[in-house]
């Protein structure tokens, strides 16, 4: 209101709102003319009979004037024009309204200090319709209107005084009062109208750029139908799509135009036919695949829509997107044997290997007969990759995989199932001897030397078997103690046969052990929180700590993370674990200056947990920690391992105020829907992005600056993890990190160093230099 009437800023930095209140008054300028030459008529001829005629035509002479001047002064104006500021237009719109302000408080007085009252009355009448009429034209310039209203009517009132009236003066007062009211509301309604429909016309002319730039450069099209199915507003994209022109498809049916030939016959495929259902249930459909006939020949679309529905829930048709995948659909099978065979060695794959393994076992258990898994594991294959390169390694590999199909016979299976490591199924098999002499032809058959590119290398074989279904009545039972064996054989040095013994199990009653010790660690506080520093990347400045479990048992001393928290997990002990944890990091990080934060990592297993939100707020409560200050980081395995509940979780606990970081972001599937789905704050970036950009990786230094940009244009921030030399510090800076972690600031210490470093100024200084 203050702004409208220019009691706010400086009109030169409202931009164009004085515009956009000149723009209504744009060809009025006539209605204006009339309007005050009629009413100043009918107020001469009102004042006519009861005063003499020299002051009656002097004062319409004046009103006339003015009112032409008025028109012509204004007639040439550029009233909202975009391009002008408007401030002088203003401006003189303003003076205007005092000057007839002032021509028409006049009449009121002209017959004394003390007007009979039916003279002021009638007058008054004149003059409010003048107001009315001012408020309609003018509404957009309640400053204007009021600087008309208000003198005019205190003139009115004062001559009503006069005359011996004083309620009839409130009335006047009144009515100038309601319509100034009015007058401002008004024009506020209307500047907030312009801007609303301005920002809408804005929003349009986006969506329509993106749509036109999104058919431009995309192979998708997009598509859309009315109540009825039929084709609207047909896109030149989607015409030679469907091979025809936008106007000939338009009102065409959509199954019509996809099914070609078959409309005719009502002979549609099963998924055509779906897609339709759909459409008359109204439901929307993603990544539909569907056939269709252009031209008389068979193609794949890939379709995706949804309902389009009014402001009042009406039903208006289907909008969409489609591509053409035919020559997706047409390599399916190949893709289909690319996922069962090995790339590099054309054997079968872990999969494949599966899948024989369980039908040789159902033969077994079916005919009381005996089948074996050998796994076997290539020695000193590693060296060669590290000298000569890993393409010298395929090769070699790639004569492996010969060799071993060279020896294979009826009834069995070779495969690879990644690395260096391959595996024999053999299909009723006759003993375990003959297993075993397998196992020893494999190893010397591998063990030959090779020459590749002319370097001739070594290699030898370890190889472990188990037999089924002795050993192992189930495909993972029989892999899994197969695999035990071939450890063994590499315990005992390589290119040896080991078979699969019940004693083998130490290493799962290793891990009972573990799991039993695990279970009392947190009665008997073997647990113990280290934090790490994380700095500013700019200035080095620390701005919080993330914090790190440490173990230690009697039994087992010092137990790193990564074998006792998948252990956790499994056991289902990661959440009190996870419980204490927050807690003590909360309790800690109140010890800490106010503009510090504190990261906890937290696993897809505490996510699942529908309590975890609550031991949240416990947490925080109990500690006094402000939820700006605490961060919670999650990989990309909470939303792989899950269905949707720990996405929703996640988004409870920012709703709580607290920061969100996704966690190792591209080692995994990268995929931009987590951001999508989650409103992260931060991203952290892998080690071995930051080691490889120091290194003056291509892809590293790529991959840091497109995570840097994504973060930067969804308002996130960015953390690089591992840096410990002076050179990644300085790429990291330089690739636009906003956060950096690593030994370089400081290595994971105890929460009594932590308190050190601020009860000493100078060591922060030190520890962040």
């Amino acid at each position: 209101m203050r702004t409208l009437l220019g009691l706010g800023p400086r009109d030169e930095d409202l931009g164009d709102l004085r515009q956009l209140q000149l723009a209504p008054l744009r060809g009025k300028g006539p209605l204006r003319l009339w309007a005050g030459a009629a009413m100043a008529f009918v107020a001469a001829f009102t004042m006519a009979p009861s005063m003499p005629w020299p002051i009656v035509c002097g004062w319409l002479a004046c009103a006339l004037a003015f009112c032409l001047w008025s028109f012509n002064l204004f007639v040439k104006l550029p009233l909202g024009d975009p391009k002008l500021s408007g401030i002088t237009e203003y401006r003189l719109c303003n003076r205007h309204a005092l000057y007839a302000a002032a021509l028409w408080s006049v009449p009121f007085w002209l017959r004394g200090t003390a007007p009979p009252l039916d003279h002021v009355l009638s007058l008054w009448m004149i003059v409010l319709l003048m107001m009315l009429t001012l408020a309609i034209i003018a509404h957009s310039m309640p400053r204007a209107c009021l600087q008309f209203i208000v003198p005019v009517s205190v003139s009115a009132a004062g001559a009503m005084v006069a005359a011996g009236s004083p309620p009839m003066a409130a009335v006047a007062s009144l009515a100038a009062l309601m319509l100034s009211a009015f007058c401002i509301r008004f024009g506020q309604q209307h500047v907030r109208f312009r801007r609303a429909e301005e920002t809408l016309h804005e929003k349009t002319e986006t969506v329509s750029l993106l749509l036109r730039e999104f058919e431009e450069t995309s192979a998708d099209w997009l598509w859309q139908t009315d109540n009825n199915r039929r084709l609207v507003h047909v896109s030149p994209r989607l015409a030679y799509a469907l091979g025809g022109t936008a106007e000939a498809l338009e009102g065409v049916p959509l199954l019509q135009a996809l099914s070609g030939d078959a409309w005719e016959s009502g002979n549609f495929s099963k998924t055509l036919h779906d897609m339709a259902e759909r459409m008359k249930r109204r439901e929307s459909f993603s990544n539909l695949i569907v056939p269709v006939t252009i031209g008389g020949k068979p193609r794949w679309w890939e379709l995706s829509a949804s309902p389009r529905l009014d402001e009042t829930g009406k039903f208006l048709g289907f909008r969409g997107v489609g591509s053409d995948v035919t020559e997706q659909h047409a390599s399916a099978e190949q893709i289909a044997r690319m996922a069962r065979f090995d790339n590099l060695t054309g054997l079968p794959n872990r999969l494949s290997l599966h899948e024989d393994l369980a039908r040789a076992l159902s033969q077994a258990i079916d005919t009381k007969s005996r089948c074996a898994m050998l796994m076997i594991d290539l020695d000193r294959f590693k060296a060669v990759n590290d000298t000569l390169g890993h393409p010298t390694g395929d090769k070699l590999l790639a004569q492996v995989s010969a060799r071993l199909k060279g020896i294979m016979e009826r009834g069995m299976t070779c495969g690879r199932l990644g690395g260096d490591e391959f595996a024999v199924v053999l299909h009723n098999v006759a003993s375990a001897t003959a297993a075993e002499e397998l196992a020893e032809r494999i190893i010397q058959t591998i063990s030959r030397p090779y020459v590749v590119e002319n370097h001739q290398l070594f290699v030898g074989a370890s190889v472990g078997y188990a037999i089924g279904p002795q050993d192992g009545a189930t495909v993972e039972t029989l892999t899994r103690n197969a695999d035990l064996a071939l450890y063994k054989s590499k315990d005992k040095g390589g290119n040896v046969v080991a078979a699969y013994v019940a004693s083998l199990h130490a290493q799962a009653e290793e891990r009972r052990v573990m799991e039993q010790e695990l279970r009392g660690a947190l009665d008997r506080g073997e647990f113990e929180l280290y934090y790490q520093p994380v700095v500013t990347a700019e200035d080095g400045t620390l701005n919080g700590f993330e914090a790190l479990i440490r173990w230690h048992n009697q039994k087992l001393g010092n137990v790193s993370p990564g074998r006792f928290i998948p252990l956790a997990e499994d056991s289902r002990l990661i959440a009190p674990i996870g419980e204490w944890v927050l807690r003590t990091a909360c309790h800690e990080a109140m010890k800490w200056p106010q503009n510090l934060k504190v990261a906890i990592n937290v696993s897809a297993e505490q996510l699942t947990d529908p309590a975890f939100a609550s031991v949240v707020v416990s947490a925080l409560a109990q500690s006094g920690l402000p939820p700006q200050r605490l961060e919670i980081e999650v990989t990309e395995s909470v939303f792989l391992r899950d269905g949707g509940g720990a996405a929703q979780l996640l988004d409870q606990l920012i709703g709580l105020g607290i920061r969100l970081s996704l966690d190792d972001f591209g080692t995994g599937y990268s995929s931009l829907g987590y951001l999508r789905k989650t409103q992260f704050s931060t991203i952290k970036v892998d080690r071995s992005f930051v080691v490889g950009a120091a290194k003056g990786s291509i892809e590293s230094i790529a991959i840091i600056r497109a995570v840097v940009a994504l973060a930067d244009s969804l308002g996130m921030s960015t953390t690089a993890e591992g840096a410990e030399t002076e050179v990644e510090v300085d790429t990291l800076r330089t690739l636009g990190c906003s956060n950096i972690q690593g030994y370089y600031y400081g290595r994971p210490m105890p929460a009594s160093d932590v308190l050190t470093l601020f009860r000493r100024p100078d060591a922060a200084s030190t520890a962040a230099a």
